[in-house]
């Protein structure tokens, strides 16, 4: 039994920072534990150009201490009147790492979204030309479509015709939660990837419902049945370089998640690698953690492996009811259990 596990520094693939005082409050805790982090660009206004990311990037380092290694990786938020030539500008100028496609009203601030894929035709095909990643949130929006199969219907609608119209166009589909997702990434090229959150390894849709509505389990897209999760796992930890980290964690208030209509997304970054340590040792699988934590990622994206290493101990660690994040108090994701890992650092 592994009692002490050292890798490769990782990354993390997909992050939302949020702005202002909560951007101050949960932006060490992914600094922590990560060199780079794929910053999500849905703000109350959201990132579109390359000033608006290049003024995001200089508030995310402006609060950490000028010591901490960490390099926020920006995304441009592309909507129906995205403009190629900008996005490309971003890209070369090594400002925007990969543009980002949520379809409007997916989840949090997505109402500026593309309301119909082939308003971004001229948009993918100059991506495609200049090598320039395409993040999905993967879930059509019509309300005739039940919540729990709006991913695989969008895989169905949108995804797979969008492959066959954009074969070089690199792909990431975030944070999947289905069989149906792991089953088009293993069958698509190598141009296609996914995230994986540690939510989604660990909890299935009765977590929203144990004992009463439990609004820190929602999130979007919401957690599927175990069978998913069971599919989510098993590519995890595979060992197959089409599976990286993306935490998605996405911190609100607490009492945003606790009202009448709560807010999506859970706020996993405290212990993040510490989540995702717990679900590759269950599955015997602990000797393929830095593939799918370090390694895979980079190489999709085209980027250096990290030099330094970080270290977890086989250890309990009690996971606090609250954070103060900022101004505001925020629960964390597994608030009050005790988890098996510690992060050392």
């Amino acid at each position: 039994m592994t009692n002490r596990l050292t890798i490769r520094r990782p990354d993390d693939w997909h992050v939302h920072l949020r702005d202002g005082a909560m951007l101050g409050g949960v932006v060490g805790y992914t600094a922590r534990q990560f060199a780079r982090a794929i910053v999500m660009p849905n703000l109350a206004t959201p990132v579109t150009t390359v000033a608006a990311a290049t003024a995001y990037r200089a508030r995310i380092l402006a609060a950490l201490s000028p010591s901490t290694d960490f390099t926020p990786l920006m995304t441009c938020y592309l909507t129906d009147a995205a403009d190629p030539q900008e996005i490309a500008r971003g890209w070369e100028q090594g400002v925007f790492a990969a543009a980002k496609l949520y379809p409007a009203h997916a989840t949090t601030n997505s109402a500026y979204g593309v309301t119909d894929i082939a308003n971004l035709t001229a948009t993918l095909e100059r991506m495609q030309q200049i090598g320039m990643p395409l993040l999905v949130h993967g879930e059509v929006t019509d309300r005739t479509t039940d919540i729990f199969d709006r991913e695989a219907v969008f895989i169905d609608r949108t995804l797979t015709p969008l492959i066959r119209d954009f074969p070089a166009l690199k792909i990431v589909l975030e944070h999947i939660t289905t069989a149906d997702a792991v089953a088009f990434v293993d069958d698509s090229g190598p141009l296609v990837a996914a995230t994986i959150t540690p939510h989604h390894l660990m909890l299935n849709r009765n977590a929203m419902f144990d004992g009463g509505m439990r609004p820190h389990a929602y999130c979007l897209p919401v957690i599927k049945r175990e069978r998913h999760r069971l599919a989510l796992r098993k590519a995890a930890t595979s060992g197959s370089s089409k599976y990286f980290l993306g935490t998605d964690s996405a911190p609100h208030a607490t009492s945003v998640k606790e009202a009448a209509c709560g807010c999506a997304g859970i706020f996993n970054a405290p212990h993040a690698l510490e989540s995702y340590a717990t679900v590759f040792d269950e599955e015997g699988a602990i000797d393929r953690f830095q593939g799918f934590a370090s390694e895979n990622g980079p190489r999709f994206y085209g980027l250096p492996q990290n030099v330094g290493t970080v270290t977890l101990e086989r250890s309990p660690v009690a996971v606090p009811t609250h954070l103060t994040c900022g101004e505001t108090d925020v629960a964390p994701f597994q608030a009050g259990e005790t988890i098996g890992w510690r992060f050392l650092g």
